[in-house]
């Protein structure tokens, strides 16, 4: 069992499908942004590039974690240069005792479709604590998800 951060394939090729929305998209009617989740797992998980969809499998547990994890508020799709970013805003769990190995951005909206793994190097704890996952400064070196 092996987690590896990743961008997901799938996510990959729905993108180009035009599956996922960031922010508010013209091309379908105008709606606005799908909703976006993180989900915590053990170091039992497999998850890598090839992950399509969110599993409840090997997912953390623990006092302050739901199951399916936590929404993300998106930060705007933008460009920097010839690059195109989004990013999301950090997430905490509050007075959570929980260990995870790494987390699965996935889309809520569109079925649970996998976005990207993240993989946390080593266990990570929190005991009646606060856990959270810091996501990178959003611009075009890092945002957690970059097309360049």
């Amino acid at each position: 069992m092996a987690i590896t951060q990743a961008m997901c394939t799938s996510f990959k090729v729905d993108i180009l499908n035009g599956i996922h929305a960031f922010g508010t998209t013209v091309a379908r009617g105008g709606t606005t942004a799908d909703t976006f989740k993180v989900a915590l797992y053990t170091s039992s998980a497999t998850l890598d590039a090839t992950t399509t969809a969110y599993s409840a499998t090997n997912e953390t547990s623990g006092t302050g974690y739901t199951a399916g994890g936590n929404t993300l508020t998106a930060v705007a799709p933008t460009s920097s240069g010839t690059t195109a970013f989004t990013d999301f805003n950090d997430t905490s769990w509050t007075t959570a005792t929980i260990t995870a190995r790494g987390a699965l951005i996935y889309n809520d909206t569109q079925s649970d479709k996998a976005v990207a793994v993240l993989d946390f190097g080593s266990d990570k704890s929190s005991s009646s604590g606060t856990f959270t996952i810091q996501f990178p400064t959003a611009d075009a070196s890092n945002a957690i998800i970059r097309i360049a």
